[in-house]
């Protein structure tokens, strides 16, 4: 049974193949991914961006299989989110839970412009901004553009986290030690993830 530590080296490592352009992904054929209609036994769970540049497969050089992975814009966490993580957690028995966020992120920029200069949007991205808004409450809005960015994409996935660490289950979760939340940041110009191990929090799995 893989452990959240082990899950956890098994992403980094498969980052450093990634940035070393030494990916092996992908290494099944069509009769393995047959086999995995059987079932599935992903390691990790990860919350991302929809963003086409942030395929999570690939930066962390994962086969079919491996990785749990849902996707939406600003990796914003909605009821729907929650239930895709609650069956992660309730039926995969994932060990490992991660929130990815990426430098240069549109739906945060959308919800800095609306935040400081009043940049309204379409009447859904607008319901996205504001989910996002409540994270940003602390970025310094007298720091330059890019460092400003910088820091509302890290609160942003720091906002996803704390949603999801106070739900019921995310608080029995942590009570019983069931699970590992880590928060981390793709890195365009280098196509390193950078994990923010500070903030997660651990568990053992019962």
């Amino acid at each position: 049974m893989t452990t959240a530590q082990q899950a956890l080296r098994r992403l980094t490592g498969g980052n450093k193949r990634f940035v070393a352009g030494k990916a092996r992904f992908p290494t099944v054929c069509k009769e393995t991914l047959a086999a995995l209609a059987k079932g599935q036994k992903p390691f990790a769970t990860i919350l991302g961006c929809s963003d086409s540049r942030v395929p999570p497969e690939l930066i962390f050089d994962a086969n079919f299989g491996e990785l749990f992975i849902i996707r939406v814009a600003g990796n914003v966490v909605s009821p729907e989110v929650m239930a895709s993580i609650q069956y992660a957690g309730a039926h995969l028995h994932t060990p490992l839970f991660v929130v990815l966020g990426h430098s240069g992120c549109g739906a945060v920029k959308a919800a800095l412009d609306y935040k400081l200069h009043s940049v309204h949007h379409h009447s859904r991205i607008q319901l996205l901004v504001e989910n996002i808004l409540p994270g940003l409450a602390a970025v310094d809005p007298h720091l330059p553009d890019a460092e400003q960015l910088s820091s509302a994409i890290e609160a942003n996935v720091r906002w996803s986290m704390r949603q999801l660490l106070e739900t019921p289950e995310g608080r029995r979760a942590t009570r019983e030690g069931r699970a590992t939340l880590v928060g981390a940041v793709l890195d365009f110009a280098t196509g390193r993830v950078r994990f923010l191990p500070e903030k997660h929090t651990t568990a053992k799995r019962s």
